[in-house]
């Protein structure tokens, strides 16, 4: 998948600023895709290029003016055709995984700060998504949602992101728990 993708998908809701595709990218795509703000503005200028969205100015009083930006029958086009290819499968490349699995021969105490520190920020990720879920189904429970709601494509993207988050937050608390206590088992060993 290329950031032109995911920032067509991202668009589909509406008009947005590269500012507000930004915030849009922090909260409600984090959880698939990253992208710094300089590659978003980027990638708005090459996709207004290439015609697959259409920008415009916003006149602001007391404020700068605004370009916004909206998927074009060429963009949706261009996504209709992204949906259709094969999905290729997930990569992974996590820093931390990797520190786990030579922790056997490092000072564990750094890992297991660090596992703690992806634990509160999963936590703090799982929570942001789970009121968008709230938010995004409004008064219905998820089942009726799921069933009759609109806009279920970042609904069910953003399930994805909760279990991900925490899968996370629970691998990093039981891996810092099973260091910390070999750590400890270790240092009465040694005494």
């Amino acid at each position: 998948m290329a950031l032109r993708h995911a920032v067509l998908a991202a668009l589909l809701n509406g008009e947005y600023s590269g500012y507000q595709l930004t915030k849009i990218f922090d909260i409600g795509v984090s959880n698939f895709w990253y992208a710094a703000p300089q590659q978003l503005y980027a990638e708005l200028t090459k996709l207004e290029a290439d015609g697959l969205v259409a920008g415009r100015e916003v006149v602001q009083r007391g404020r700068p003016n605004k370009r916004v930006f909206k998927v074009t029958e060429a963009g949706l086009g261009e996504l209709a055709a992204f949906a259709a290819t094969p999905a290729k499968p997930l990569l992974i490349r996590d820093d931390l995984a990797v520190k786990v699995h030579a922790v056997d021969l490092l000072d564990p105490e750094p890992v297991i700060e660090q596992l703690h520190d992806r634990a509160r920020e999963a936590a703090a990720k799982l929570e942001v998504f789970e009121q968008i879920l709230v938010s995004l189904r409004g008064d219905q429970d998820e089942e009726a949602f799921l069933r009759d709601g609109e806009h279920v494509g970042p609904y069910l993207s953003c399930l994805a992101g909760c279990r991900l988050e925490r899968e996370t937050r629970d691998w990093c608390r039981e891996t810092a728990r099973t260091l910390s206590a070999r750590l400890a088992r270790a240092g009465k060993d040694m005494s």
